[in-house]
């Protein structure tokens, strides 16, 4: 347990692997626009991660101090940005269900566009906000040394991008093979639970 390299991977997967409202945006990502997009969208996750990783090794407890007494500041960016992303989804999901049939849904994001979006988004994201000041601090405190810093790192991204692209994959392989109207059900679903998620963290 004192490997940087297995402290990192537990950081990794300590702030991957719970499901929040990013996690369900990118199976609904997978799902609705398939492998490729929902890939780059893992890479933009594992990236903020992986950013995540390197702050917790260097600064982490001062980071850690600072976003706890703002801890509801954060909250509330965080809740609103999901609200408006979530609300942006649902309006686009009841725009492609009236469409006609043969018309097909639109077809969504680039890669690009992807990765800053997910980027984006889980840099605000108050959960992994909220890991990060717990777990993966405490896990770096153990870390000492510039190899044995870079030994965290790595472990921390490469778990935290292995678990993302497993994720987009999965979901991406399922929705290809799901007709049409069924990919824009679980579209709606996934925008409405995102929105739920952000109301929840603003009440």
């Amino acid at each position: 347990m004192s490997s940087p390299l297995l402290l990192g991977v537990l950081a990794g997967l300590a702030v991957a692997m719970p499901v929040g409202p990013v996690g369900v945006l990118l199976l609904r990502t997978g799902l609705v626009e398939g492998v490729r997009v929902a890939v780059a969208a893992a890479c933009g996750i594992a990236t903020v991660d992986l950013a995540y990783a390197v702050v917790a090794v260097g600064v982490g407890a001062p980071v850690s101090r600072v976003l706890g007494e703002h801890a509801s500041l954060v909250r509330g960016i965080g809740a609103a940005v999901l609200v408006v992303v979530g609300a942006v989804g649902l309006v686009a999901s009841v725009r492609a269900a009236r469409r006609p049939p043969e018309t097909g849904p639109s077809a969504g994001s680039s890669p690009l566009v992807a990765y800053a979006r997910f980027v984006g988004l889980t840099a605000i994201n108050p959960m992994t906000a909220l890991t990060f000041t717990t777990v993966a601090v405490g896990l770096a405190l153990g870390v000492s040394g510039a190899a044995s810093a870079v030994a965290f790192v790595v472990g921390a991204g490469a778990a935290s991008l292995v678990w993302q692209v497993l994720l987009a994959v999965g979901s991406g392989v399922f929705g290809g093979r799901l007709p049409l109207r069924a990919r824009l059900v679980v579209s709606v679903v996934g925008a409405g639970a995102v929105v739920l998620a952000g109301v929840a963290l603003l009440v």
